[in-house]
């Protein structure tokens, strides 16, 4: 079984590896959409795969570090591309979230990735 979760949070960034005259080398921000999918067995008693208030937590720890911030400034974001940012969420919601399975950022309603993690 998977469940799933969206968020979204705001931030602003710039991609430093770009040439000085691509748009995204300057400070620019985006509404990041996210959606977290978790896989696993229904449990037998609770009749779930996970809480979503566990779930719930998980992403309000990681939004206080990410939302209206500067991405280039946390640690681990020194060129956060959709790409990296995906990577990086992974990472942080992981640990608290061991039937994680994939994760989906969008940095518009058009264009986004998925990433499936590297473990």
């Amino acid at each position: 079984m998977q469940l799933f979760l969206n968020f979204d949070f705001a931030a602003a960034r710039n991609l430093p590896n770009l040439p000085a005259e691509h748009t995204c080398a300057r400070i620019h921000g985006h509404t990041f959409c996210v959606e977290i999918v978790l896989g696993g067995d229904v449990g037998e008693r609770s009749g779930w795969v996970m809480d979503f208030a566990n779930v719930e937590d998980a992403i309000e720890r990681l939004k206080h570090k990410v939302d209206h911030q500067y991405l280039n400034n946390i640690e681990g974001l020194d060129n956060p591309t959709t790409e990296l940012l995906a990577m990086w969420i992974w990472r942080a919601l992981k640990p608290e979230l061991p039937g994680l399975e994939q994760i989906k950022v969008q940095e518009h309603p058009s264009r986004g990735v998925i990433y499936s993690g590297d473990d």
